[in-house]
This record gives structure tokens, sequence and C-alpha cells, in this order.
């Protein structure tokens, strides 16, 4: 039967005010919407915006102290800058592209430069206040849903700055739980790029004296480094970095305040300085991956009207910043060399090892790339995606390639995937434990070695195929195992893979519950216990492993409805302490812990 055609004439053209598009397309000024579990969640961008209009106010010189409460669902943020001018309260928050941050005299280093933020915050909460005091006098405005309830003005001896309550719209973002660990640490990173401030949450007070020096020191928490944390702050322009005996790289940029988690040209520009300077000061030509192997930096700059590649600003696109980003960080890098030359000794000396190091690779690399050519000229088990990440076409940030458990996981993948943007891997038992090992291990294991072979990663990270590697194992122990071994090869050869949130573990559900009429899947016992509850006379099934759910099920579940939670490092001091436990050779303490944290599950 044909399609019957719909109607196209001038009825069908609509346009939307400002604040209906904002509550219609709201992934198109933050991102994801998330349920709270993720940092990158829109609860925690609304919160973003509104603190960085207050940082900015610090960065301009007035206001050391930003008070941020939290009650229940509620947010409240009152800093103590300029105050927004009582005459354009209601317009600040409510009208798109209205701000000061257009007037370059006005905000020289802001991050919110397209007028945006606060109505966003304003049209996706269903109460939000604001409160604005200008020597002795207030303007405050209520709002639900980004439409006024009622405004008032007057005299009151408040002390200048500005004041906002927003509550997140459950209409926007369903059930959503705000974690408190999320905003520590997002409030950290504001107290490291802003010395001098502080940051008050729910009584707890975050503050630094050395900026991006504390960050690292904090980050590395009782790792050794190979010397102390160097660090350079200018005017526009502050950096940190060190050793350690780590594979890889590993970054923190920040543009105006802002995480640039994907980084972007200013770290880039980071990395060439830094390699300039030490191949002059060492009158030699490092390669840059022997330059910077093991090494864990910081870069943050301030710069007028910043490019980044989308609203969330996660990556910076401005190319003109390298014209002066790599010869401040090479004289910088080089001078600092020149006054320590016992430290400037053991950079050369990492250096050099990481040169040896690579060159014994040489013959093993060579050795594991002949192998792999003479197994096939595709890379064995892996169903393979059309689009991949950095390819410069649409949905490339959907680009996914799942790492699976076995055939017959895969399997059932296979049949339900997305063949323009899911890849799968389907991996042939449990992968090995290389905690402990060296690089070639990498080489040597062909699993290990078509696995990496597969991301794109051999080279570096910016090379990753796949915007999203999830690894998709059974819901038992051996599951569980494969799962701590993957997370284990990432986080000791590829760290900055995870780091930049690249990794993923899949949801699915451990049990189906059904009736005749409706099927309910359930990822907890508590959700089991409710769908048997709200079933008359129903079927209960565990799923054991991927292989027992259908590919026609599995569509459900790695779709538009897939659940993925992402694996984060709060620190990288964190990650070697939690492997040696975990999958080092400490036996009896590790016997003691399961013994300690068993359940005893009865089915």
């Amino acid at each position: 039967m044909a399609r019957q055609a719909v109607l196209y004439d001038e009825n069908a053209i609509q346009t939307l005010d400002a604040l209906t598009h904002i509550r219609k397309r709201t992934g198109m000024y933050i991102g994801r919407v998330g349920n709270g579990s993720n940092p990158n969640d829109g609860i925690y961008v609304l919160l973003k915006e509104v603190v960085d209009n207050s940082i900015d106010e610090f960065i301009m010189g007035v206001g050391k102290r930003i008070e941020i409460k939290r009650d229940g669902e509620l947010m409240q943020i009152r800093d103590y800058g300029r105050g927004i001018p009582l005459g354009k309260v209601v317009d600040c928050v409510s009208k798109i592209n209205t701000g000061g941050k257009y007037n370059d005299d006005v905000f020289q280093f802001s991050v919110g430069l397209n007028g945006v933020g606060t109505k966003a915050v304003n049209a996706l909460s269903d109460h939000f206040e604001v409160c604005s005091w200008r020597d002795g006098k207030f303007k405050r405005a209520r709002f639900a849903q980004g439409r006024i309830k009622d405004e008032k003005g007057g005299k009151e001896p408040e002390k200048n700055g500005t004041f906002v309550e927003f509550r997140p719209d459950p209409e926007i973002f369903g059930e959503y739980e705000w974690r408190d660990e999320l905003i520590h640490h997002r409030l950290r990173y504001y107290a490291f790029l802003n010395t001098g401030l502080t940051v008050a949450y729910n009584g707890q007070s975050f503050k630094s004296k050395h900026g991006l020096k504390d960050l690292l020191e904090e980050e590395l928490g009782e790792e050794e480094s190979l010397y102390d944390v160097v660090h350079q702050s200018q005017d526009r322009l502050e950096f940190a970095f060190t050793h350690t005996n780590n594979y890889g790289e590993t970054y923190f940029s920040f543009v105006n305040g802002q995480h640039t988690s994907d980084g972007g040209t200013h770290q880039s520009a980071f990395r060439e300085g830094l390699l300039k300077g030490i191949n002059e000061f060492a009158k030699k030509s490092f390669a840059g991956p022997d330059v910077r192997d093991g090494l864990i930096g910081a870069v943050a700059v301030k710069i007028q009207e910043p490019v980044f590649e989308s609203q969330t600003k996660n990556k910076l696109g401005s190319t003109d910043v390298r014209g002066w980003i790599v010869p401040a960080v090479k004289e910088s890098v080089q001078l600092w060399l020149l006054k320590n030359p016992e430290i400037a000794e053991k950079v050369i000396r990492k250096i050099e090892t990481n040169e040896k190091l690579r060159k014994e690779l040489q013959a093993v690399k060579k050795k594991a790339r002949e192998r792999a050519k003479a197994t096939a000229i595709r890379i064995p088990k892996l169903m393979d995606c059309k689009i991949h990440l950095g390819s410069k076409k649409p949905r490339e940030d959907e680009s996914t390639i799942f790492l699976t458990e076995g055939d017959s996981a895969g399997g059932s993948m296979v049949q339900s995937r997305d063949v323009d943007t899911q890849a799968i891997f389907s991996l042939k038992g449990k992968p090995l434990n290389c905690f402990g090992l060296k690089r070639d291990a990498v080489y040597k294991n062909e699993e290990l070695y078509n696995i990496m072979r597969a991301l794109g990663i051999e080279d570096s990270i910016d090379d990753l195929r796949y915007n999203r590697v999830v690894i998709a194992t059974d819901a038992d122990v051996d599951g569980m195992h494969i799962r701590n071994l993957l997370l284990t090869y990432f986080l000791r050869y590829f760290e900055e893979l995870v780091t930049r949130g690249h990794v993923y573990i899949l949801e699915t559900p451990l049990f189906r519950v059904r009736n005749k009429k409706e099927t309910i899947y359930c990822y907890s016992e508590k959700e089991r216990d409710r769908a048997m509850d709200r079933l008359r006379g129903p079927e209960v099934t565990r799923f054991k492993g991927l292989g027992e759910i259908s590919p026609k099920e599995f569509d459900n579940f790695i779709g538009e409805d897939i659940r993925l939670q992402q694996v984060r490092v709060r620190a990288m001091s964190e990650v070697t302490k939690a492997l040696e436990f975990y999958m080092g050779k400490n036996t009896p303490q590790r016997k003691e812990f399961i013994v300690d944290n068993l359940i005893h599950e009865v089915v």
C-alpha cells in the first residue's frame, strides 16, 4: 500500500519563540539530559551556567566568595560580585542574546559569550528565582518554566551581588538525583583555576593557593612523580606538568575556567611548545611520543571570544591561540630547565628511556603486524560500522564499539545493531591480565593487539575511531572478571581513553517480567518486585548471559533507550591503587575483601 503524503503548505511551517525552542530542543543547549549519574548530565550543566557567571565576576576582580547550597532538588547560588544592573535583571535571565558579555570592556575573558546560559537554566526549571543587589537597592523576579510570575524591587541593605535559585523541571529531566561527589569535583576545578577564590558548598569550602600545581598534586596523590610538578603562570596562560612511570599522556585543559575535557587547539599548542622547549634545551630532536610518554599535564588559557566546537564547550576550536601559546610554553620550559639542571637531567633521562623502549618495541610491533596480516586483512572478530569518530559525518558522536563476551552475545547484537554507528568486537575468552606487564604485552597478545587496532589508538588517542567504547559482558562472575580485565588494559596502556570519558559499561536487564498483555524489563531486584506486583500472573525470567537475550529483544537495549554507565576516574592516584588491589598479587588481602563483601543470592 502506498504511503499517504503529508500535506506540506504554509500551515506546516512553524516559528518557535526562544523559550519554547529551548524546552523542545533541550539537547542543542545543554547536551545530554541524563538523570544525574554522569557529570555531563544536564542538571550539572545548569549549575555550571549559573556558577560561570559568578566566576566571571571574580575574574573581573569583584567578589572572592561564592556560596552554593542544595536543599533536595533545589539549588541556590549567591555571589558577591557587582550584581546584574537592576533595570536588566529580568531581560538577562529570560531574553536570548541579552547580556553584558558581548562587551569586551566589561567581560574580557568569559566562557558564556552567547547570551544563552542563564536563560536555558530559567527555561528548563520549574522554579527559578533571581535577585540582584546594587548599592543598597535590589530587584527580584520569580519564574516557572521560563515564564515570569512576579517581580519586585526597592531598597535593601545587602552586600552587592547576585542570587539565583532553581529546580530542574521534572517534565524535562524526569527522575534525577544530584550527586555531591560530582558537584565537589566540578567545584574543585573552579578553585584550582581561580586562586584566591573560595567556593563554599553546603558547609564545605574549596580553595587553592597554587592553581594547576595543586590540581596535579591532588590527582597524583601518593603516586610518585619523577620530579616536583613544574608550574608556570602568566597573564593569559598557566600550565603545570611532571612525568610519572605510567604509560601514555594525561591532560587537564581549561579555557576561561571551562574544563575542555576533549582538549582542543590550546592543548595541542601546549604539547607542541613543551616538545620544542625540551628539544631546544637538549639540542636534540626527540620525538613527541618519547617526550610525552608518562606525562601528566594541565593547561589553562584566558582568551577573548573563544570558539568551541559545541554549545557544551568541551573542545576549543580557536586556531589563533597556537601563535602565542607555543612560543610562551617553549620559552618557559627552556628557562625552567636552565635554572634547574638536576631536574633537567631527570627529564632528559626519562625521555631517553622512553626512546630506547620505543625502539625495542619496533621489532615486536613488526612481528605483530606481520602476524595480523597473515591472519586476515580485516581485524578478526570485528563487525565494523560505517560512520566513525573524526569522519566529519553526521552522527559521528554516536559511533560506538561494543566489546562483547563471546560469539553468542555478539551474534544477538550484530542482528539488532545500527550498522551505521554500532560496531561489534567479540572477545574469544578472558583477556590477559596485563597489570604489571610492559607495553610489549599489547603486541605479543593477539587479542589485546586486535582491540587496539580496532579502536585505532596505537599511535594516539586522538585517532580513536569510536566515540563510545562499551564493555558488554554477562551479569555474572565471569562477566565481571572480563570487565575488570578490559578496564585494567585500558587504564594500564591507554589511560586517557578513560579520562576523556570514552569508556562505558552496557547495562542490560537482569529480569524479564511478563504476562500475556505486557512485558517489563528490570535492571534490579527492586524493579523486578515492583513489576511482579503490577502484573497479574507474571512469568519471571532471569537473564544470566547476554546470549540468552534474543536479537529482537536486544534492539530495546542498544537503541534509543540504551543504558550506559560511564567509567570515571575521580583522581589519577586512585587508578594505581585500585589496579594493584584488584588485579595485582595481593591475594590474601583481596581474598579477605571478597569474603567480607560476599553477597549470597538465593535463586
